[in-house]
């Protein structure tokens, strides 16, 4: 149910915007993947597809009108099954569609066992400028675990492939994996850093809700005490590198940062489609979230009726503390004070009580001029986050 917000004004300019596309398919669903993927079977419906989409873009222009793109996520699943000719089509469209900025960054998400050295080529040709590769681990018996369909030689292929045709690549990486040692994760991060490239996400396998391995936990995942132990290593061991931990899972060398990511972490606005795509739009009175529809198949056959929307929510006064600071407090360094009212359309006034609160405890930084976590308060995050809960 939609609630109205009237207490939301915008007297300054509108967040930033930047454009989020779902591709839901994969060659085979991970155990431990909690995102709308599914795997395929034959081949892609790519012009089914392709049309969905751009209705699906087409239906958020006037909610967006004159704004300018920042930044495109094509995140899944695994986008690069897309066909070369494909991809292109796409970022036709969003060049038609909308008013992009010059040199926006436009990311695609890859899987190491899908790569070709023609498609990559194409799609860096095409004006994809970053590339995210979920390399997830160099270990042959970790990825075994994980259930991936790469191989160590293939991810280390996939790396220098990739640096044949992107400016920026980004390589994820898991750590706390099952029977995972101090030594291994060691080695895995080494690795990484080995091919030189200027970001990592580096993130704790976590046995997420609804998947194989929430069922079916699998043995030997390390304790508290080890996992700690690998995140203090590899922060260590990324800062000997030249790599800064700018965001909870984000290590990256200077002006290498996601700027698709770091807009979401900032509280920026994100058009969101495709099956199950989730969206945040500001407008002079309001702040829209959306979700659509998560099957893939339904999703394709309600847009031709607009009725892709699952879920489009009016956030209220009462929400938008804690959903601004559980996401710009993900930021090592924070964000500038002035980003609640710019970002939010209500005054600073709303959340005094709890920052001071927050200060007192030692959670939040003294300093007036940034919102953010202090050495104390990065430790126990998500209670800080939890202070701005609204009562």
């Amino acid at each position: 149910m939609t609630t109205l917000n009237k207490g939301v004004s915008f007297t300054q300019p509108l967040p930033p915007l930047s454009i989020y596309i779902h591709v839901p398919w994969c060659v085979k669903k991970c155990p431990y993947c909690d995102f709308n993927s599914h795997a395929i079977s034959g081949e892609i419906p790519e012009k089914e597809y392709l049309q969905a989409l751009e209705q699906d873009l087409i239906s958020v222009l006037p909610s967006v009108w004159g704004r300018q793109i920042h930044s495109i996520f094509i995140g899944g699943g695994t986008p690069s099954l897309l066909s070369a000719k494909a991809l292109d089509d796409l970022l036709t469209v969003l060049r038609n569609l909308f008013n992009l900025a010059p040199y926006t960054e436009i990311t695609m998400e890859a899987n190491p066992g899908t790569v070709e050295v023609e498609r990559f080529k194409a799609f860096a040709a095409s004006g994809v400028t970053r590339l995210s590769l979920g390399v997830q681990s160099f270990n042959d018996e970790m990825l075994k675990r994980l259930g991936r369909i790469h191989d160590s030689y293939q991810a280390k292929k996939a790396i220098e492939i990739a640096q044949q045709s992107f400016q920026r690549i980004n390589l994820d990486l898991m750590y706390a994996l099952p029977f995972q040692t101090l030594e291994d994760c060691h080695q895995d991060v080494q690795t990484a850093l080995s091919f030189g490239t200027e970001h990592l996400s580096l993130y704790n396998l976590t046995l997420e809700p609804n998947t194989v391995f929430a069922k079916y936990p699998p043995e030997g995942i390390p304790d508290d005490d080890l996992a700690g132990d690998m995140q203090d290593m590899l922060i260590d061991l990324t800062q000997q590198h030249g790599f800064e931990q700018y965001e909870v899972s984000a290590y990256a060398k200077k002006n290498a940062y996601c700027q698709h990511n770091l807009n979401y972490w900032e509280f920026g606005d994100y058009i969101g489609v495709g099956p199950g795509a989730h969206g945040k739009i500001s407008s002079h009175n309001q702040i829209l979230r959306t979700a659509r529809v998560k099957n893939p198949d339904s999703w394709m056959q309600k847009v031709k009726t607009s009725e892709q929307l699952a879920e489009s929510r009016l956030l209220t006064v009462e929400d938008i503390p804690f959903e601004f600071m559980l996401n710009v407090l993900r930021l090592k360094q924070g964000v500038p004070t002035h980003y609640f009212s710019d970002r939010c359309g209500v005054p600073l006034s709303l959340m005094t009580a709890k920052i001071n609160e927050a200060v007192s405890k030692g959670l939040l930084d003294s300093d007036p001029t940034r919102l953010k976590a202090s050495a104390l308060g990065w430790r126990y995050l998500n209670d800080l986050q939890e202070m701005f809960l609204m009562d």
